[in-house]
């Protein structure tokens, strides 16, 4: 259900109709158009570079696992956690939960933040 519009210039957009459906289904009305209108683009290379150094490679990672999300899909989500060996914590939103759920990411920072030593 993402919809990307074709490229233009060498960037992409989502469909601003569609960008609440697809990017931000749990928020309401008003702050859903308004990410919808100030959306950043991003260039279609980025769709083809390769990551050659992942720092989830060295250092400790964790996923917050949006099972509401029409971006990434939650398989995605959970071969991408994976693969980085990241613990999760799941919750039933969608791709803007830093919107629309924030104590949700505050507290799994919260718990990093806890159980990781400050470098020396």
């Amino acid at each position: 259900m993402v919809h990307i519009l074709p490229p233009k210039d060498g960037f992409l957009f989502l469909d601003r109709d569609k960008f609440p459906a697809s990017f931000a289904g749990d928020l309401s009305a008003g702050p859903a158009a308004f990410m919808a209108d100030s959306q950043t683009p991003w260039g279609v290379d980025a769709l083809g570079e390769q990551v050659t150094e992942g720092a989830w490679r060295t250092r400790p990672s964790w996923y917050l696992i949006t099972t509401d999300d029409k971006m990434i899909p939650p398989s995605a989500q959970h071969t991408m956690s994976g693969r980085a060996g990241s613990p999760t914590i799941k919750a039933a939103n969608s791709h803007s939960i830093h919107v629309s759920q924030p104590a949700a990411v505050a507290d799994l920072i919260e718990q990093v933040a806890s159980t990781v030593a400050a470098p020396q």
